[in-house]
């Protein structure tokens, strides 16, 4: 009984003092509400881009997604029968190697929210002759297609972004271990992603005065459309699984939850920054 009383004075003491600090103490939760973002690399279902427009949506965020334009419209079909679920507000054709669709689509933006606040920049290519055989026999064409694509285009994108990111903002990118450790088969790509990784330092030194944030995921292997032609991707992720702290790979869904961390207030103080979510694999110094 004399215990009982005790526990009840005790909540109760704790309801006043919780009451005088409310107004004092601001909660944040990951909410995306009213935040509008772009997505690109969306190929399928299987897209860790898809995994990250998921976790954009369910956070409350406004989206709108590029697709890869072709002369059937087979891209454009399968993108916006994936996304139909999440109702985008704009679905929009956006090759990174034409200026003129890049800067329609941030305009297209523009003229329809008015302003960006989050970048999901989910674009990388090489082709087969970069992803095999000696690194020295690249040629030219496959070296500048894929430094294009895969790096270049991080701040291209950021510069069309810039004056809509009005209030501020975040821009999220994908790499990879590949680029800083030689992985097999991985060859081209890796000096793509090293490249994109320090592009994100030099983005976030010039857009930080904005209060625009740039960070970069560096997933572990997932079986995707893209990673398919990268040979021995099996392989890697089984070998992940038996490395890994975790011991398993991660999920497209699991780097979403990432990326909607990154947009959100949540990450205000991260900036300039790689975040691994590869289940440890990383750390570790033996395979």
């Amino acid at each position: 009984m004399v215990l009982s009383l005790i526990i009840a004075t005790i909540m109760e003491q704790w309801g006043l003092i919780q009451q005088k600090l409310c107004p004092f103490v601001k909660i944040i939760m990951l909410d995306l509400t009213g935040k509008n973002a772009l997505v690109t690399g969306i190929a399928n279902n299987r897209s860790i881009a898809w995994g990250i427009a998921q976790q954009l949506h369910k956070a409350g965020a406004n989206l709108a997604v590029t697709y890869l334009p072709d002369e059937k419209g087979r891209f454009e079909k399968k993108v916006r029968d994936v996304v139909e679920p999440i109702n985008p507000s704009l679905i929009l054709p956006c090759n990174v190697q034409n200026e003129d669709q890049v800067e329609a689509t941030f305009k297209a933006i523009g003229d329809t929210w008015g302003k960006l606040d989050i970048v999901i920049h989910c674009l990388a290519f090489a082709d087969k002759e970069g992803l095999g055989g000696d690194f020295s026999s690249i040629s030219r064409e496959a070296f500048s297609q894929s430094l294009e694509i895969s790096t270049f285009s991080l701040g291209n994108l950021a510069k069309y972004a810039k004056p809509l990111m009005t209030e501020g903002g975040s821009i999220v990118t994908l790499t990879y271990l590949g680029g800083v450790k030689v992985i097999p088969n991985y060859n081209l790509m890796g000096v793509a992603k090293a490249g994109l990784e320090m592009s994100v330092r030099y983005l976030a030194s010039e857009l930080g005065p904005d209060q625009i944030r740039v960070n970069a995921i560096s997933a572990g292997p997932i079986r995707t459309l893209a990673s398919s032609a990268v040979g021995g991707i099996l392989e890697m992720i089984r070998h992940v699984e038996a490395v890994a702290p975790l011991k398993r790979t991660v999920t497209q869904l699991e780097v979403g939850n990432t990326a909607a961390f990154l947009c959100s207030d949540l990450a205000s103080g991260i900036t300039g920054q790689v975040i691994y979510v590869d289940a440890g694999y990383e750390i570790m110094g033996m395979g």
